[in-house]
């Protein structure tokens, strides 16, 4: 009962928390003298890491085994992995910009977890032989690590495009008004305007002195969207390493083609080809970012997929809605 009390305390506190900085953030986009959030936000990340550690420490001590063995305990591993990020790129990325995107997609994973919608699964429960392995922790914990850095890694390249064709519309309405005053005709400009499109994707950094700030953010938002994705791929292909060899010891067979295992693989794909176009100097910038904006979409469908639709080897911990 202790037990439970002191869960449902923490997980609330950690909500409150991520909510008051994402609304401060929101706040300081509209009027930077109102509120200066770089101290609270990471006072705040660095408070809702420790409250969901304790958490996950009183669940694991509370069920006796490790808290990975369903939905609810996943999404809040989950958050803590994303406050995690946010704290460590603190110290090497000082932008309102990133600090955004990790506050944000951890209100929704926190959101979601406090919600009715995980009520059900949310008591602690004897595991089922299957999982009742070594390999829980080394497989599961891998794979939401790798989940929280790809998911980050992603976002900051949905960022990217977002600024980068922002531009680019601005760049053709100014262009277009600037040939209206001289009277010239439309042509011209649509191919200073198509010239400067392939300038902008292909080269984030052949900006002029006014956009040099521009400039600036997106180049930062391309390097750390790399480094980010290239981590959590490493994550990712161990973590489904560890679970190919957990799933023979467990099933007899190295691969099933579950349903969990090929979005898995898919997204590994993706994310494969996403790295391998940044060798290539044709597919940086705005066509790799593009790839990446579609491992963002797949990492949710191999993660909430399954629990979803309760289906495969892999449905432990699947919810169902309460009807009444």
């Amino acid at each position: 009962m202790i037990f439970s009390i002191l869960e449902h305390i923490l997980t609330h506190i950690s909500f409150s928390i991520v909510a008051s900085l994402i609304t401060i953030h929101l706040i300081t986009l509209f009027d930077n003298e109102i509120i200066k959030p770089y101290d609270s936000s990471e006072r705040g990340m660095i408070a809702i890491f420790l409250c969901l550690t304790v958490l996950l420490i009183t669940r694991w001590i509370y069920s006796g085994h490790f808290p990975l063995s369903d939905l609810y305990e996943s999404v809040i591993f989950l958050s803590c992995s994303f406050s995690l990020i946010h704290i460590i790129a603190d110290f090497k990325i000082r932008k309102k910009l990133l600090k955004i995107i990790t506050i944000s997609i951890t209100i929704f994973t926190q959101g979601f977890a406090t919600s009715d919608l995980l009520t059900e699964i949310r008591k602690p429960a004897i595991l089922v032989p299957a999982l009742q392995s070594e390999w829980l922790i080394m497989h599961v914990s891998m794979m939401l690590v790798s989940y929280a850095a790809l998911l980050c890694g992603s976002l900051l390249s949905v960022a990217f495009l977002v600024i980068t064709f922002r531009n680019i519309f601005s760049s053709f309405k100014r262009n277009h008004l600037l040939n209206l005053n001289l009277n010239n005709s439309f042509s011209f400009g649509e191919i200073q305007y198509k010239t400067e499109r392939k300038t902008i994707l292909n080269n984030t950094s052949s900006f002029h002195g006014t956009n040099y700030y521009k400039a600036q953010l997106i180049q930062q938002l391309d390097y750390w969207s790399y480094r980010v994705i290239s981590l959590g791929f490493l994550f990712l292909t161990i973590g489904i390493l560890s679970g190919a060899v957990w799933a023979n010891e467990a099933w007899g067979s190295y691969w099933s083609w579950d349903p969990k295992e090929t979005w898995a693989l898919i997204t590994w794909i993706v994310f494969a080809i996403y790295l391998h176009a940044r060798t290539n100097k044709n597919w940086e910038g705005a066509n790799s970012a593009i790839v990446a904006t579609l491992g963002f979409l797949l990492i949710w469908i191999c993660y909430f997929g399954v629990n979803l639709l309760g289906i495969g080897l892999h449905g432990y911990g699947s919810f169902r809605l309460t009807h009444s």
